[in-house]
């Protein structure tokens, strides 16, 4: 006979597998609503490289299936980024039962704020960080040089970067989450502070298209919002 616990067990794995379900429809919704515009958002993300173009210089498919697939590889990733808030309000209703009221009175700020840090991450690398990169590389490039980039090879480009700081502005949630829930306390996390700094520059060196640009403004944010994260959690600190 099932005692309650394995119940509960398989209750859980069928409450998260119910979630999943509905995270997948709601990716799948905004799929097929990204769809029918998937070359005009791909013709929006490669506007800072088509704008500073040189002249004569365009964008290149090196495959026989590149216009069609690359549109298609963004108007899906494009439906994963819009998801991401109902993402979180499911990982909410999932971890929520499982949380004293003091702790249920902080998580879901902090997860409409893990929403709009992620989209922030990825404004900040399409506005700001995507055209310097880009500006740089095309005016380094010898004049004998005639710059014709792959499409596939710029979505490789653009997204590594978009995933990755969105991912980076999540640090002042994480931090405020590591100070707060008791597993490291205020002291310790500062004293640790030089080893974190230097694995940041490490990430990012990891996680950016390897040149040293990227990766100074992806390793930069992550140490300021570390920073914040720590001067946010100050008063919850006993």
């Amino acid at each position: 006979m099932t005692n309650s616990s394995e119940m509960s067990y398989v209750e859980h794995l069928k409450e998260l597998r119910s979630r999943l379900i509905r995270v997948f429809a709601v990716v799948g919704v905004f799929l097929v609503c990204c769809l029918p515009f998937a070359n005009e958002i791909y013709f929006f993300i490669s506007s800072p490289l088509t704008v500073i173009l040189p002249e004569n210089s365009t964008m290149i498919a090196t495959e026989v299936t590149s216009p069609f697939i690359a549109p298609l590889r963004l108007a899906i990733y494009s439906a994963l980024i819009l998801s991401m808030p109902y993402f979180l309000f499911e990982l909410w209703g999932f971890i929520a039962p499982g949380l004293y009221k003091s702790e249920k009175n902080f998580v879901m700020p902090l997860l409409v704020s893990s929403a709009l840090l992620f989209y922030a991450g990825v404004a900040f690398a399409f506005f700001i960080v995507s055209p310097i990169i880009l500006n740089f590389f095309i005016a380094a490039a010898p004049d004998s040089i005639q710059i014709m980039t792959d499409i596939n090879k710029y979505l490789d480009f653009v997204l590594k970067l978009f995933f990755a700081f969105g991912l980076a502005f999540e640090i002042p949630v994480a931090t405020f989450l590591l100070i707060n829930t008791g597993i490291a306390d205020k002291k310790t996390v500062k004293k640790i502070r030089p080893y974190l700094i230097i694995a940041f520059f490490i990430l990012a060196m990891l996680l950016t298209p390897p040149d040293i640009f990227s990766q100074l403004f992806l390793a930069i944010p992550m140490w300021l919002l570390f920073e914040i994260g720590l001067l946010i959690s100050r008063d919850k600190v006993n």
